[in-house]
């Protein structure tokens, strides 16, 4: 499309009108542009938490994880836990120490048929279930 620069010399606007020349001049910009200028008021209308922030986070030295395993995990790894010293085997029963493994909850997903007894900080209400029913205990 040939250039109509050369017939418009001397038109300030060159037929666009005061600010439509411009890349999306007559609306304000693209996007968020304007918010707080010529689209303020659609902005206090429908977005008004736009600007500034909400909230906090808290800073990652005051966060903890918990490390925690689950009832069918442990038992995968009842040799394992043996042979590194955290775990006896007394008779039919397994005595684990999972506070000396690292281990600060113990969670009731999967089953247990091995009477264990578990040293642990805080264990959810299913395992102290399904650990007493497979004959062992929890001790806190």
């Amino acid at each position: 499309m040939p250039s109509r620069t050369k017939k418009m010399r001397g038109s300030r606007t060159h037929g666009r009108g005061k600010k439509a020349g411009r890349g999306a001049g007559i609306i304000g910009g693209h996007g968020n542009a304007g918010l707080s200028k010529t689209g303020k008021i659609w902005m206090l209308k429908y977005d008004r938490d736009h600007f500034g922030r909400y909230g906090f986070k808290r800073p990652q030295c005051m966060v903890e994880a918990n490390s925690t395993i689950n009832i069918s995990e442990l038992l995968e790894q009842l040799d394992r836990f043996v042979s590194l010293g955290f775990a006896a085997k007394e008779g039919d029963i397994y005595n684990i120490n999972l506070t000396n493994a690292g281990i600060d909850k113990l969670l009731g997903n999967g089953n247990i048929d091995v009477a264990v007894n578990v040293t642990v900080s805080v264990a959810s209400a299913k395992a102290h279930e399904k650990i007493e029913a497979a004959g062992g205990s929890i001790v806190e």
